[in-house]
Protein backbone atom coordinates (compact mmCIF):
# COMPACT_ATOMS: atom_id res chain seq x y z
CA UNK A 1 0.00 0.00 0.00
CA UNK A 2 1.07 3.32 -1.10
CA UNK A 3 0.86 6.39 0.93
CA UNK A 4 0.38 9.85 -0.46
CA UNK A 5 0.31 13.23 1.87
CA UNK A 6 -1.84 15.76 0.59
CA UNK A 7 -2.79 19.42 2.37
CA UNK A 8 -5.82 19.14 4.58
CA UNK A 9 -7.11 22.15 2.88
CA UNK A 10 -6.98 24.61 0.76
CA UNK A 11 -6.67 25.38 -2.86
CA UNK A 12 -3.15 22.82 -2.95
CA UNK A 13 -6.16 19.99 -1.44
CA UNK A 14 -8.83 20.63 -3.87
CA UNK A 15 -6.91 19.97 -7.07
CA UNK A 16 -4.98 17.36 -5.19
CA UNK A 17 -7.82 15.36 -4.88
CA UNK A 18 -9.40 16.58 -8.28
CA UNK A 19 -6.36 15.35 -10.51
CA UNK A 20 -6.39 11.85 -8.15
CA UNK A 21 -10.01 11.33 -8.93
CA UNK A 22 -9.51 12.62 -12.77
CA UNK A 23 -7.03 9.60 -12.89
CA UNK A 24 -9.93 7.58 -11.46
CA UNK A 25 -8.48 6.84 -8.11
CA UNK A 26 -11.86 6.58 -5.76
CA UNK A 27 -11.08 8.37 -2.19
CA UNK A 28 -14.61 8.19 -0.43
CA UNK A 29 -13.73 12.00 1.59
CA UNK A 30 -17.27 11.83 2.98
CA UNK A 31 -15.23 9.29 5.96
CA UNK A 32 -12.54 11.25 5.73
CA UNK A 33 -10.61 12.24 9.52
CA UNK A 34 -6.79 12.02 8.98
CA UNK A 35 -6.44 9.12 6.53
CA UNK A 36 -8.49 7.94 3.79
CA UNK A 37 -8.20 4.80 1.72
CA UNK A 38 -8.85 4.51 -2.20
CA UNK A 39 -11.16 1.62 -2.84
CA UNK A 40 -9.78 1.03 -6.60
CA UNK A 41 -6.27 1.62 -5.98
CA UNK A 42 -3.67 0.60 -3.72
CA UNK A 43 -3.47 3.90 -1.94
CA UNK A 44 -4.01 5.75 1.12
CA UNK A 45 -4.14 9.52 1.60
CA UNK A 46 -2.59 11.17 4.44
CA UNK A 47 -3.80 14.86 5.00
CA UNK A 48 -1.08 17.44 6.43
CA UNK A 49 -0.19 20.54 6.49
CA UNK A 50 1.60 21.58 3.49
CA UNK A 51 4.83 22.80 5.43
CA UNK A 52 4.70 19.31 7.26
CA UNK A 53 4.73 17.07 3.75
CA UNK A 54 8.39 17.47 2.76
CA UNK A 55 9.77 15.61 6.36
CA UNK A 56 6.70 13.45 6.50
CA UNK A 57 7.91 12.07 3.27
CA UNK A 58 11.37 12.19 4.17
CA UNK A 59 11.08 10.48 7.32
CA UNK A 60 8.81 7.64 5.37
CA UNK A 61 5.93 8.40 7.19
CA UNK A 62 4.71 8.64 3.51
CA UNK A 63 6.07 7.27 0.40
CA UNK A 64 4.96 10.39 -1.80
CA UNK A 65 3.22 13.85 -1.19
CA UNK A 66 2.17 17.02 -3.10
CA UNK A 67 3.11 20.34 -1.85
CA UNK A 68 4.37 23.63 -3.47
CA UNK A 69 7.91 23.60 -4.85
CA UNK A 70 8.60 26.79 -2.43
CA UNK A 71 8.09 24.30 0.44
CA UNK A 72 10.14 21.38 -0.62
CA UNK A 73 13.18 24.02 -1.59
CA UNK A 74 12.52 25.99 2.10
CA UNK A 75 12.10 22.73 4.45
CA UNK A 76 15.50 21.18 2.45
CA UNK A 77 14.59 17.64 3.17
CA UNK A 78 16.17 14.72 1.38
CA UNK A 79 13.31 14.20 -1.12
CA UNK A 80 12.66 13.57 -4.87
CA UNK A 81 10.58 16.12 -6.98
CA UNK A 82 9.01 13.18 -8.73
CA UNK A 83 6.56 15.03 -11.87
CA UNK A 84 5.59 18.93 -11.54
CA UNK A 85 1.55 18.85 -11.64
CA UNK A 86 0.55 22.09 -13.56
CA UNK A 87 -1.41 23.42 -10.58
CA UNK A 88 -1.07 25.70 -7.61
CA UNK A 89 1.26 28.00 -9.70
CA UNK A 90 2.60 31.21 -7.77
CA UNK A 91 5.90 33.27 -7.08
CA UNK A 92 7.87 34.00 -4.08
CA UNK A 93 8.55 37.79 -4.70
CA UNK A 94 10.54 40.66 -3.22
CA UNK A 95 7.74 43.74 -2.47
CA UNK A 96 7.88 47.13 -0.83
CA UNK A 97 5.62 50.24 0.11
CA UNK A 98 4.78 51.69 -3.44
CA UNK A 99 6.10 55.15 -2.46
CA UNK A 100 9.52 53.90 -2.10
CA UNK A 101 11.95 54.64 -4.84
CA UNK A 102 13.23 51.17 -5.25
CA UNK A 103 16.43 51.79 -7.59
CA UNK A 104 17.39 47.95 -7.44
CA UNK A 105 18.70 44.92 -5.22
CA UNK A 106 21.38 47.65 -3.80
CA UNK A 107 18.18 49.31 -2.35
CA UNK A 108 17.72 46.50 0.44
CA UNK A 109 21.29 46.64 1.32
CA UNK A 110 20.68 46.77 5.00
CA UNK A 111 17.23 46.60 5.61
CA UNK A 112 14.66 44.26 7.06
CA UNK A 113 12.72 42.15 5.03
CA UNK A 114 9.71 40.10 6.59
CA UNK A 115 9.40 36.69 5.18
CA UNK A 116 8.02 33.08 6.07
CA UNK A 117 10.84 31.88 3.54
CA UNK A 118 13.73 32.92 5.09
CA UNK A 119 16.18 29.99 3.70
CA UNK A 120 15.01 30.78 0.08
CA UNK A 121 15.37 34.67 0.99
CA UNK A 122 19.37 34.61 2.37
CA UNK A 123 19.87 31.72 -0.54
CA UNK A 124 18.68 34.65 -2.86
CA UNK A 125 20.19 37.60 -1.10
CA UNK A 126 23.68 36.11 -0.78
CA UNK A 127 23.81 35.29 -4.15
CA UNK A 128 23.26 38.40 -4.65
CA UNK A 129 26.30 39.91 -1.93
CA UNK A 130 23.11 41.74 -0.51
CA UNK A 131 23.28 42.11 3.29
CA UNK A 132 20.07 42.57 4.99
CA UNK A 133 18.64 41.27 8.25
CA UNK A 134 15.60 38.59 8.23
CA UNK A 135 12.44 38.86 9.97
CA UNK A 136 10.98 35.86 10.29
CA UNK A 137 6.75 35.70 10.14
CA UNK A 138 4.60 32.91 10.24
CA UNK A 139 1.72 34.88 8.67
CA UNK A 140 0.41 38.04 7.25
CA UNK A 141 3.86 38.91 6.04
CA UNK A 142 2.20 41.53 4.06
CA UNK A 143 1.10 44.10 6.87
CA UNK A 144 4.99 43.83 8.33
CA UNK A 145 6.23 47.44 6.12
CA UNK A 146 2.81 49.11 7.57
CA UNK A 147 2.98 47.96 11.31
CA UNK A 148 6.82 49.31 11.50
CA UNK A 149 8.03 45.58 11.85
CA UNK A 150 10.48 45.37 8.52
CA UNK A 151 11.18 47.57 5.57
CA UNK A 152 9.93 44.88 3.00
CA UNK A 153 8.46 41.71 2.42
CA UNK A 154 9.29 38.50 0.77
CA UNK A 155 5.98 36.78 -0.08
CA UNK A 156 4.07 34.21 -2.47
CA UNK A 157 2.52 36.14 -4.79
CA UNK A 158 -0.45 34.82 -7.45
CA UNK A 159 -2.19 37.82 -8.84
CA UNK A 160 -0.99 40.46 -6.67
CA UNK A 161 -4.11 42.09 -5.72
CA UNK A 162 -2.82 41.48 -1.77
CA UNK A 163 0.30 43.53 -2.45
CA UNK A 164 -2.05 46.53 -3.88
CA UNK A 165 -4.70 45.92 -0.49
CA UNK A 166 -1.62 46.84 1.37
CA UNK A 167 0.01 49.62 -0.35
CA UNK A 168 3.26 47.11 -1.56
CA UNK A 169 4.68 47.57 -4.92
CA UNK A 170 6.55 43.99 -6.03
CA UNK A 171 9.83 44.62 -7.48
CA UNK A 172 11.65 41.18 -7.86
CA UNK A 173 10.35 37.81 -8.34
CA UNK A 174 12.95 35.09 -6.97
CA UNK A 175 11.28 32.02 -7.13
CA UNK A 176 8.76 30.38 -9.20
CA UNK A 177 6.69 27.74 -7.85
CA UNK A 178 3.83 24.93 -8.47
CA UNK A 179 2.59 21.47 -6.61
CA UNK A 180 4.76 19.01 -7.77
CA UNK A 181 5.03 15.25 -6.94
CA UNK A 182 7.66 14.11 -4.11
CA UNK A 183 8.78 10.67 -3.33
CA UNK A 184 11.04 9.00 -0.65
CA UNK A 185 14.51 8.85 -2.27
CA UNK A 186 14.14 4.85 -0.45
CA UNK A 187 11.10 3.35 -1.81
CA UNK A 188 11.20 0.18 -2.23
CA UNK A 189 10.57 -1.57 -5.67
CA UNK A 190 6.84 -2.38 -4.82
CA UNK A 191 5.78 0.66 -3.81
CA UNK A 192 7.89 2.20 -6.90
CA UNK A 193 6.18 0.24 -9.67
CA UNK A 194 2.37 1.82 -8.13
CA UNK A 195 4.23 5.29 -8.36
CA UNK A 196 5.32 4.53 -11.68
CA UNK A 197 1.43 4.02 -12.80
CA UNK A 198 0.48 6.99 -10.59
CA UNK A 199 2.49 9.06 -12.73
CA UNK A 200 1.43 7.71 -15.90
CA UNK A 201 -2.16 8.65 -14.75
CA UNK A 202 -1.32 11.72 -13.65
CA UNK A 203 0.81 12.99 -16.88
CA UNK A 204 -2.49 11.47 -19.35
CA UNK A 205 -4.43 13.92 -17.03
CA UNK A 206 -2.00 16.64 -17.03
CA UNK A 207 -1.51 16.64 -20.82
CA UNK A 208 -5.55 16.69 -21.20
CA UNK A 209 -6.35 20.29 -19.60
CA UNK A 210 -6.29 23.10 -21.44
CA UNK A 211 -7.10 20.83 -24.85
CA UNK A 212 -10.07 20.12 -27.05
CA UNK A 213 -10.76 17.53 -29.54
CA UNK A 214 -12.05 19.10 -32.79
CA UNK A 215 -13.47 17.37 -35.84
CA UNK A 216 -14.61 18.67 -38.96
CA UNK A 217 -15.18 17.77 -42.54
CA UNK A 218 -13.19 19.18 -44.85
CA UNK A 219 -12.46 19.29 -49.05
CA UNK A 220 -9.48 17.11 -50.27
CA UNK A 221 -7.96 19.22 -51.25
CA UNK A 222 -7.44 21.93 -48.53
CA UNK A 223 -5.87 19.10 -46.14
CA UNK A 224 -2.76 20.50 -47.12
CA UNK A 225 -3.61 24.37 -45.25
CA UNK A 226 -5.65 22.55 -42.61
CA UNK A 227 -2.36 20.47 -41.64
CA UNK A 228 -0.85 23.71 -41.37
CA UNK A 229 -3.41 25.02 -39.13
CA UNK A 230 -3.70 21.94 -36.88
CA UNK A 231 -0.82 20.73 -36.04
CA UNK A 232 -1.37 17.43 -33.43
CA UNK A 233 0.53 15.33 -31.64
CA UNK A 234 2.11 13.91 -34.61
CA UNK A 235 -0.34 14.60 -37.16
CA UNK A 236 -3.77 14.88 -37.68
CA UNK A 237 -6.24 12.09 -38.55
CA UNK A 238 -7.47 12.48 -41.62
CA UNK A 239 -10.23 9.47 -43.02
CA UNK A 240 -11.87 9.68 -46.76
CA UNK A 241 -15.40 10.49 -46.55
CA UNK A 242 -17.87 8.70 -48.54
CA UNK A 243 -19.12 11.32 -50.55
CA UNK A 244 -16.18 11.92 -53.12
CA UNK A 245 -13.62 15.08 -52.61
CA UNK A 246 -13.97 15.07 -48.23
CA UNK A 247 -12.69 13.96 -45.82
CA UNK A 248 -13.15 13.84 -42.28
CA UNK A 249 -10.22 15.25 -40.08
CA UNK A 250 -10.02 14.81 -36.56
CA UNK A 251 -7.24 16.73 -34.18
CA UNK A 252 -6.28 17.98 -30.60
CA UNK A 253 -5.96 21.94 -30.03
CA UNK A 254 -5.30 24.56 -27.32
CA UNK A 255 -8.30 25.95 -25.66
CA UNK A 256 -7.14 29.03 -25.49
CA UNK A 257 -6.26 28.96 -29.83
CA UNK A 258 -9.63 27.57 -30.62
CA UNK A 259 -11.47 30.38 -32.12
CA UNK A 260 -8.74 31.35 -33.68
CA UNK A 261 -7.87 27.60 -35.30
CA UNK A 262 -11.95 27.64 -36.00
CA UNK A 263 -12.41 30.90 -38.06
CA UNK A 264 -9.07 29.91 -39.75
CA UNK A 265 -10.54 26.51 -41.09
CA UNK A 266 -13.80 27.98 -41.60
CA UNK A 267 -11.80 29.97 -44.26
CA UNK A 268 -10.38 27.07 -46.28
CA UNK A 269 -14.03 25.12 -46.13
CA UNK A 270 -14.16 23.16 -43.54
CA UNK A 271 -17.76 22.74 -42.40
CA UNK A 272 -19.78 20.58 -39.66
CA UNK A 273 -16.98 21.61 -36.77
CA UNK A 274 -17.37 19.35 -33.51
CA UNK A 275 -15.59 20.52 -30.47
CA UNK A 276 -15.74 17.75 -27.54
CA UNK A 277 -13.86 17.88 -24.24
CA UNK A 278 -10.43 15.99 -23.49
CA UNK A 279 -10.38 13.60 -20.47
CA UNK A 280 -7.41 11.74 -21.17
CA UNK A 281 -4.83 11.85 -23.26
CA UNK A 282 -2.33 8.95 -23.72
CA UNK A 283 1.45 10.09 -25.02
Amino acid sequence: MLRIAIQTKGRLNEDSLSLLSDAGIKIDENKRKFLSIASNFPIEVLYLRDDDIPQTVAGGVADIGIVGLNEVRERGFDVNVLQKLGFGKCRLSLALPKDDNYTGLDFLEGKCIATSYPKILRDYMDSKHINCSIAQIAGSVEIAPAAGLADAIFDIVSSGGTLVSNGLAEVEKVFFSEAVLIGNPDMDEEKKAIVDELIFRFESVIDSRGKKYILMNIPTEAIGEAVKILPAMRSPTIMPLAQEGWCSLHSVVREDVIWDKIKALKAIGAEGILVLSLEKMIM
